[in-house]
């Protein structure tokens, strides 16, 4: 009988179908956190998946350890909600078993800001070198172009700029299909991201199918290689997160160890980078308990081989430090929350641009009808953002509509100690019983 990849994938098929995932979560063994131990047939990207379930409901993942036994994984995740209290609600609960239990695949999620799949938009990339007003001048673009901004995300990092947005039409509120209207759009948005400079790389994608969010952002900031810096001073050693790899020559494998300031997501974005870099992560362990985090994760090639140069382990280094670098955004959070309406995000930003204020990342919503929008803000001559000119934007957008929300997160890592020779792994190889999570792995 002659053997086809066909033949494979239906016997992995199989295999799930005997052996569906199964979920287990325990709000009693740990005083702090809801434990949640995933066990499941193995697959490439299972990890990811679980994870983004998980950051979808923006979890807080205080300890995770990771293991995958050959056609098996097993992940347990220590969690909390962003006040740092248990997961009780029962409906919240129901849909975690749900979608991390499904016997086919998990239940597919986007982003909690509203990146829902719907046919009613068009979702459009877009991708190319950050500068001040840049959201703005987008923004009018688009506004010029009957266009309406639902939904978008814009992340900056290392002078790089990439973001996926969500239009209708401003005359219908549905998807624009029209095929020239499209590539006018396209050239117009990319004419902007290009500015004076026609070397400038600038692209403009309208998407098709259902992509998570996050995750693209993250492979379109890798497709300018945002991992590159452009300045080796803009960002010191002391401030930049302790990513290591070294060669675990016994078992044949890679031990990738991150040492930074804790924050939202994290797991997400190195997960995420190492997944997409075509890594399998089998054995993993988090702890992110204090201030400080520390990741230390057993990787392979998906093929099964380890690392194999010095030049190769850099790459990674690189591509892990600017996953957590992109999402730690320097400057002022201000926090918008208003009734929608055509136009509104070209005025809000343009009134930005126009006091000096440069977006470096953004989340924008529409919810009931209701625009809900957070702002990362910096003064765009790079001096700290003077707080009379804030007022005087909340005074002429509305006191009540724009909120300051404090310093967003400290993009200074500060001075981080180098990795302990001691392994969070423990004895990972030589156990089965995980008592620190009151789990034990069993796959009956």
């Amino acid at each position: 009988m002659s053997y086809s990849r066909n033949m494979e994938d239906e016997y992995e098929k199989f295999i799930r179908r005997m052996n569906p995932p199964r979920v287990v979560i325990d709000n009693d063994s740990c005083e702090n956190a809801t434990i949640i131990q995933v066990d499941s047939a193995n697959k490439h990207g299972i990890l990811l998946e679980v994870v983004q379930v998980l950051t979808d409901l923006n979890f807080i993942v205080t300890k995770a350890y990771i293991s995958s036994d050959g056609g098996w994984f097993m992940d347990v995740f220590n969690v909390t909600d962003q006040e740092g209290n248990k997961i009780i609600d029962e409906e919240v609960l129901d849909y975690v078993r749900k979608s991390l239990g499904s016997e086919t695949s998990f239940i597919p999620t986007m982003k909690s800001i509203g990146m829902k799949p719907n046919e009613d938009h068009t979702v459009i990339e877009l991708i190319g070198s950050d500068r001040p007003g840049l959201l703005s001048e987008l923004c009018a673009i688009l506004t010029h172009l009957k266009c309406n901004v639902l939904n978008a995300e814009l992340w900056t990092h290392n002078a790089r700029a990439a973001s996926v947005m969500q239009v209708t039409d401003e005359e219908t509120n549905a998807a624009i299909s029209d095929p020239k209207r499209l590539d006018n759009i396209k050239q117009m948005l990319c004419n902007v991201l290009k500015g004076s400079n026609e070397n400038r790389e600038a692209k403009t994608v309208v998407a098709h199918g259902v992509t998570h969010t996050e995750r693209r952002l993250h492979q379109m900031m890798v497709s300018v290689r945002d991992y590159e810096r452009c300045n080796d001073e803009c960002l010191d050693d002391k401030q930049r997160p302790d990513v290591n790899v070294v060669d675990w020559f016994d078992k044949d494998c890679s031990v990738v160890t991150i040492r930074c300031k804790d924050r939202p997501k994290l797991l997400f974005d190195t997960v995420c980078t190492l997944t997409d870099m075509d890594y399998v992560i089998f054995h993993g362990n988090v702890d992110a308990e204090g201030p400080e985090t520390h990741h230390e994760y057993c990787i392979r090639h998906v093929d099964g081989s380890a690392v194999k140069s010095d030049a190769e382990r850099q790459r990674i280094i690189q591509c892990l430090e600017a996953a957590i670098e992109r999402r730690v955004s320097e400057g002022l959070k201000l926090e918008l929350c208003t009734t929608d309406r055509v136009g509104l995000l070209s005025n809000v930003t343009r009134i930005f641009r126009e006091n000096s204020l440069t977006v470096t990342r953004a989340e924008v919503a529409t919810r009931d009808n209701k625009a809900v929008n957070t702002f990362y803000v910096q003064d765009a001559s790079g001096y700290p953002v003077d707080f009379k000119i804030i007022e005087s934007i909340r005074k002429e957008i509305g006191q009540t509509i724009l909120k300051v929300k404090g310093n967003c997160e400290d993009s200074n890592q500060g001075s981080q100690e180098s990795p302990t020779t001691r392994s969070l792994f423990g004895g990972l190889f030589k156990s089965k019983s995980f008592c620190n999570f009151g789990l034990v792995r069993s796959h009956s």
